[in-house]
């Protein structure tokens, strides 16, 4: 049995780490508010931006442009979104395992990192960083997302990858952010929505023609889904490291309550060992 001596200085131990994750919790809970109000202004724009592109796909039928068709490359980039620090539950390798258990064969893939933690541990797995972005996560701007629609998009055009997917986490709710991964390139939308938005009574004219209109907002709708998904993972984030520093803290308190219990029975164990002694003593002295 652990002396009282261990019993305090690790009860001691866990208070103090106690104190950490109640401070952690309370940064990450200023953070989120900060974040969420963010995200919820800002998806009115990318949810309009979708319903435009549907609306022009469904309109245009059938156009020859290079963003809808395949180039013949079997290589995929893939832009990775996830945190640069951890501590944060499962939010990082939740990322991470949705290219692990994806059907992209490992050594067809290309990774765009945007985020420390995801990066190291895809690197850790066997797959190619082709570049990193991670002090993005920092403070994701949409110039950031411009950034990295660039790149990938220049190597799409030059025929150096055939594909590109974002993995991202979505923010539901505080306690629910949701893993995803979405197909970019070539363009896919749902059938559901292009049909919706086929039967619209919108009428639609381009100008000077289809190419060149899909040809400059392509880039733009991809370069907002991006964006979309930076804001959104810098809420998830916090909300996952907000519910993480919570369980933390209330498995300190139960493991400080547990250690108080073994402390006090360690006491009376202690002080009816030295009643036993003393009554020994005095009964061999009479």
């Amino acid at each position: 049995m652990a002396s009282m001596r261990d019993i305090k200085r690790r009860k001691q131990s866990v208070s103090s780490t106690q104190q950490i994750t109640k401070a952690m919790k309370l940064v990450s809970t200023v953070k989120l508010q900060k974040a969420r109000a963010k995200a919820e202004q800002t998806s009115p724009y990318f949810d309009a931006m979708y319903s435009t592109i549907c609306s022009m796909l469904a309109k245009a039928g059938t156009v020859n442009n290079k963003y809808l068709q395949e180039n013949g490359s079997d290589k995929k980039a893939v832009i990775v979104i996830t945190s640069n620090r951890g501590l944060a539950g499962g939010y990082n390798s939740n990322v991470v395992r949705m290219i692990t258990g994806s059907e992209m064969a490992k050594e067809d893939v290309k990774l765009y990192v945007i985020g420390h933690k995801g990066g190291e541990s895809l690197i850790h797995k066997g797959y190619e960083v082709v570049k990193d972005y991670s002090p993005v996560m920092e403070a994701p701007t949409y110039a950031d997302a411009i950034q990295v629609c660039n790149d990938v998009l220049e190597a799409y055009a030059n025929g150096e990858i055939g594909e590109i997917y974002l993995v991202y986490t979505h923010f539901k709710n505080t306690v629910s952010q949701i893993p995803k991964l979405m197909k970019l390139l070539p363009a896919e939308i749902d059938e559901e929505d292009v049909k919706a938005a086929s039967n619209s009574n919108v009428l639609m004219n381009f100008e000077p023609n289809e190419e060149e209109a899909l040809e400059l907002i392509i880039p733009k709708y991809i370069t907002s889904i991006v964006y979309g998904a930076l804001v959104e993972a810098v809420a998830s984030e916090n909300g996952a490291r907000m519910q993480a520093m919570d369980s933390a803290t209330n498995n300190a308190e139960d493991i400080i309550s547990d250690l108080s219990l073994k402390y006090n029975r360690a006491r009376q164990g202690s002080i009816t060992q030295e009643l036993t002694e003393i009554i020994a003593g005095a009964e061999a002295l009479s």
